[in-house]
């Protein structure tokens, strides 16, 4: 049974109408009181609950109904309504434990689909079917074996069928887009589009049209008319890479789109709707950003219904022969020849490595390695070679005096790019600045990645 708890009669009965249509047994209260009296007397799978009542426009009383809830029933997902301009409610029942929240008015496929998730994420482990290794779960593209790779595919697998919202974590190199297209592959939308957008790379000036896209005139560059990313992921996924580097103002352009699927195209006033699922990535520690206030803690709440956290390479040392023979294969195709032999010396001596770079690092050394060598059979010393002169070991320091403040910047950043191979995540880290901040000293140093 689903619980509308809404002092409006209106909503109550539209909301009844609407769940009833879709096939859910119903119940209603119009007041924290009676609504405790049904939650004692039988769980409800799931509360759909208002945030403001009549007698407290501050949003107390339904802060106070919903500690009493997950009190009573923890167990039982909530889901919270609020008005946008009250949105800081929905935040404060995030953190008191509601899994959801949803504005009014609210897009009826939208909530039919919020609803949905909620109820199949809130089943108990054990009563998910299927596991990886016997369902139809795809993940040909993804190489390992390891527990650690396995836990986080296991949680992918569970995940992928509903419309969760996903935030993918780890370090840079780990493999974050793969995941995200495991996500969507798995998926009901597997058919539909799956449209990646690198955040860290699109200005402030340039997000909306990139974004939501623009009408012919709308600015002075705009010669045609251009659809948005948005648009583009229309009934699929759009994965939002590096979210962690977008500012304050775009957070609240992108929360609103995320919040209400809806968004108008610049030179256009109309309103266009989409139904797309969102996963986001990032190699930033967006809850320290929330309480530094550099990333919305309602846009946090957003995008991270569900949270997979890759491990780093060093976490799965088991799967580097797997991955070794991985990148020879396809490197040996890639140039036409027959695979090299791979030394048992080698596989150790590759297994052993730190590799600040995760995956992305193995798979360059190992393709710089066959590509300088022509030997039948590759050894621990050829890998070593190559592991040396790569931007891993330890450089000497340029020697900085008599140059200007500029020119150190300038040179900070080239070592930075030698170093990290253009990786501009990995080089932005090093350097202690955010992405788009890099991407303008790129612009202005005329470096190119």
């Amino acid at each position: 049974m689903i619980l509308i708890i809404d002092d409006d009669n209106v909503i109550r009965t539209s909301l009844e109408t609407l769940l009833r249509r879709a096939h859910y047994e119903v119940g209603t209260a119009s007041n924290p009181k009676a609504a405790m009296e049904i939650v004692r007397a039988q769980a409800p799978e799931l509360i759909l609950m208002d945030m403001n009542y009549t007698l407290s426009t501050s949003g107390e009383e339904g802060l106070t109904l919903l500690k009493q809830v997950k009190l009573f029933r923890p167990e039982v997902p909530v889901i919270l309504m609020t008005a946008w301009g009250t949105i800081e409610l929905a935040v404060q029942g995030m953190r008191a434990g509601a899994f959801d929240f949803i504005t009014k008015p609210w897009n009826n496929l939208m909530l039919l689909q919020r609803i949905e998730t909620a109820l199949q994420l809130s089943k108990p482990a054990e009563k998910q079917e299927g596991s990886i290794e016997r369902d139809n779960f795809d993940r040909s593209f993804i190489i390992g074996h390891s527990k650690a790779l396995t836990d986080v595919l296991n949680t992918v697998r569970r995940i992928a069928r509903t419309n969760a919202s996903v935030l993918i974590t780890g370090e840079s190199g780990t493999g974050k887009e793969l995941i995200a297209q495991a996500i969507h592959q798995n998926s009901l939308r597997a058919k539909k589009p799956f449209i990646k957008v690198n955040l860290g790379g699109i200005s402030t000036s340039l997000f909306e049209s990139e974004m939501f896209g623009h009408k012919k005139g709308a600015f002075t560059d705009a010669s045609a008319d251009r659809i948005g990313r948005f648009e583009m992921a229309d009934k699929g996924t759009i994965f939002l890479d590096e979210i962690g580097d977008l500012d304050l103002t775009c957070q609240v352009k992108l929360l609103r789109v995320l919040q209400e699927q809806t968004f108008e195209m610049l030179g256009d006033s109309r309103p266009h709707k989409v139904d797309i699922r969102v996963v986001s990535a990032t190699n930033a520690d967006l809850s320290q950003m929330v309480k530094e206030h550099t990333f919305r803690e309602d846009l946090f709440y957003r995008i991270n219904l569900i949270s997979v956290h890759l491990p780093a390479l060093r976490e799965r040392r088991e799967d580097i022969p797997l991955l070794v023979r991985h990148f020879a294969q396809k490197q040996a195709k890639a140039l036409g020849t027959r695979p090299m032999e791979l030394s048992d010396d080698a596989l150790h001596y590759l297994s052993s490595l730190p590799y600040p770079g995760n995956i992305r690092e193995l798979k360059n050394l190992v393709e710089r390695t066959i590509l300088v060598n022509e030997k039948d059979t590759l050894t621990a010393a050829d890998f070593e070679e190559q592991y040396v002169q790569s931007p891993s070991a330890t450089k000497p320091a340029t020697n900085l005096q008599g140059m200007t403040l500029e020119e150190i910047e300038r040179q900070t950043i080239l070592q930075a790019l030698e170093k990290y191979e253009g990786n501009v995540s990995q080089m932005a880290t090093s350097l202690g600045i955010s992405r788009a901040a890099l991407y303008r000293r790129l612009e202005k140093y005329n470096i190119k990645v």
